[in-house]
């Protein structure tokens, strides 16, 4: 299995003890390449469920895969500081974290071992036909499947993924002579009772990619965050001079799918953010509702 570098996940082991992160304890109580190692293995955890953790804090409660091959554009700061901070997460929840960039290893011996898959900036087709039989019946096995930002950018010819995901990118802000691509704005979080927005606040601003979508997936999954379009200049590139606001526009949802449970945000762009304590936050508390660690009872 092709993993990320040692370098990349001895710099989580580090920064883990140096960087705040808001703890999810709450809920869970509640409810680029190269052959480098393992996450796990970089923390010293064992390779299955329920392996003793040497660090002290008993056993491993999950463990889930990082993948984030890209087959068009590539996020240079998402996937390390993406990658990094969910190793950290594991380091500090624990749970195991494993990552690759080798679609070889989705299939059924190895998806196996985790509870969930997290998508992390993936882009374009990253999957061929038996790959993807393999993350269906994963996903048909009553697993988890959380997409991170450009997740949503993946698979276009692939209907099914599409609707795992609940819609696809279309384009976000930066239209020459119109507006920024980067921009401060203003989240609506519509559902403050999920281990993925507890701990936010009822608005929510920060500054993001701000993606537009292809469809309001509104009807078929459960918002959780949504833009107030108002905040910022939502045009996108796609169309000459920016395209249309979508109106009612979901940034981060859940639903169940096909026997599987699906979390999809599309926050977590610039490597900065990845420092930032409540997009932390809310990707922990994703991660475990689609693995099974809290409540899914919100997402249908």
């Amino acid at each position: 299995m092709k993993y990320v570098s040692r370098a990349t996940l001895a710099a989580a082991v580090v920064a883990a003890a140096l960087v705040p992160m808001a703890s999810a304890s709450a809920e869970r109580s509640s409810g680029d390449h190269g052959r480098g190692q393992k996450a796990g293995q970089a923390h010293g955890h064992g390779h299955g469920h329920g392996k003793a953790d040497p660090t002290g804090r008993g056993q491993k409660s999950f463990r889930i895969l990082i993948f984030s091959k890209t087959a068009a554009f590539r996020h240079t700061e998402c996937i390390p500081s993406g990658t990094v901070a969910i190793a950290q997460m594991g380091l500090r929840g624990g749970f195991a974290v494993d990552a690759t960039e080798n679609d070889a290893d989705i299939n059924d011996a190895n998806l196996a071992q985790y509870d969930a898959v997290v998508f992390l900036c993936t882009t374009g087709d990253v999957l061929n036909a038996t790959e993807q039989a393999a993350f269906e019946r994963y996903i048909k096995g009553g697993h988890g499947y959380v997409g991170i930002h450009s997740a949503s950018d993946t698979e276009y010819d692939w209907a099914w993924y599409g609707g795992l995901v609940g819609a696809y990118f279309r384009d976000h802000p930066g239209v020459a002579g119109v507006n920024q691509q980067f921009q401060v704005a203003t989240i609506n979080v519509e559902d403050r009772n999920t281990a993925a927005t507890r701990q936010l606040p009822a608005r929510w601003t920060r500054e993001e990619e701000w993606y537009n979508f292809r469809t309001n997936p509104r009807n078929a999954v459960h918002v959780l965050m949504s833009m107030d379009e108002t905040t910022y200049d939502p045009r996108g590139y796609s169309v000459p001079g920016g395209s249309a606001p979508m109106g009612d526009h979901p940034i981060a949802w859940c639903h169940r799918y096909d026997g599987g449970r699906s979390f999809y945000t599309a926050l977590g762009h610039k490597g900065v953010y990845w420092k930032e304590p409540l997009l932390l936050a809310h990707v922990l508390g994703g991660i475990e509702m689609a693995a099974g660690r809290a409540p899914f009872n919100n997402c249908g």
